[in-house]
């Protein structure tokens, strides 16, 4: 009986691997085949993931572009003149130990003079009346960075109550907070976000869609140049799966090769516009990121490519299956 079994599986077995092979040679002869109509699959899918891939560059120089505005919008506290520094670094360590907060950078009443001088060192008369005081007016302060805008005005709120800003005979050591100064930047900065954000989300749904319905209906003119061929199948008792495998693997091959023409493609492109998008996004240069993530955007294109050439050879072939 377990010979029996034996014997069953290991013919079961076999019959599937010969079917699986017949499906792959069939499905490469179906893709050469038909050159002309296979190569203007292979050119829409190039296009149609080039464009998957110019998103994720362009949505990667937006977040730099972000993170860049981010950088350039922090709030300030300032501390009145005789807060002791022990207790001003008091305010800092615990500023630091709030999730909301990024960084916190201190500045001395001795390098805010310093800072001053520099930033006025063309204007005489701000340096001159600076040295008529004989005396440093400047205040201590401490420069915040949030890790997202919408966290400053918890900052400043914490900065208006905490204990921790308060000196042991209770006199706020606070003298300023130039949130308020701040604030309509904050807003704008936000919205700016969130804006980009939502228009980018939109363009890329649509653009991606489009290019879907591009590939189908491409592959679906390879699959009608062998309508007769799938219905012979279907009658002479061919299985679904028989009939669609070779469909499906010559849509995974067109995914494959657009893929590779596509990675191809972004080589000499991010050479040539590398320099430029650093001196439009700052930090972001599109040949560094393409090398560095080089892995990345191997997995995404030639996953993409694979599924939305099975998928549309999967859906298209489905309509010669009904007799």
């Amino acid at each position: 009986m377990t010979r029996q079994a034996d014997t069953f599986y290991n013919t079961v077995l076999k019959s599937m691997i010969l079917a699986f092979k017949r499906i792959i040679k069939t499905g490469f002869v179906n893709f050469w085949r038909n050159g002309f109509v296979s190569t203007s699959s292979v050119v829409v899918m190039s296009i149609t993931l080039f464009v998957i891939g110019s998103l994720i560059f362009v949505n990667e120089m937006l977040d730099s572009s972000l993170n860049l505005l981010k950088d350039k919008v922090d709030i300030n506290a300032y501390f009145t003149i005789d807060a002791p520094e022990e207790s001003i670094l008091a305010v800092q360590s615990t500023l630091e130990q709030l999730d909301e907060v990024e960084k916190v950078t201190y500045i001395s009443r001795e390098e805010a003079e310093v800072r001053f001088r520099e930033r006025h060192k063309d204007k005489e008369i701000e340096i001159q009346a600076l040295n008529e005081l004989g005396t440093n007016p400047l205040l201590a302060s401490l420069s915040i960075k949030a890790k997202d805008p919408s966290y400053y005005e918890r900052i400043n709120n914490f900065l208006q109550s905490d204990e921790s800003t308060v000196s042991k005979d209770g006199v706020p050591i606070v003298a300023k907070v130039n949130f308020n100064d701040n604030k309509t930047a904050i807003e704008k900065l936000q919205k700016v976000i969130k804006g980009i954000e939502t228009f980018g989300l939109a363009v890329s749904i649509v653009l991606i869609v489009v290019s879907i319905v591009i590939v189908f209906n491409t592959i679906r003119m390879t699959i009608y140049i062998s309508r007769e061929e799938i219905s012979v199948m279907r009658l002479v008792g061919a299985s679904d799966a028989y009939i669609r495998g070779p469909f499906v693997f010559a849509g995974i091959m067109t995914g494959l090769i657009s893929a590779t023409i596509t990675l191809v493609a972004f080589y000499p492109l991010a050479i040539w516009l590398g320099p430029g998008t650093q001196e439009f996004f700052g930090d972001f240069n599109l040949f560094v990121y393409y090398t560095q993530n080089f892995g990345k955007m191997f997995l995404i294109i030639m996953s993409s490519g694979a599924f939305l050439g099975a998928l549309s050879s999967f859906l298209a072939v489905k309509k010669y299956l009904r007799i």
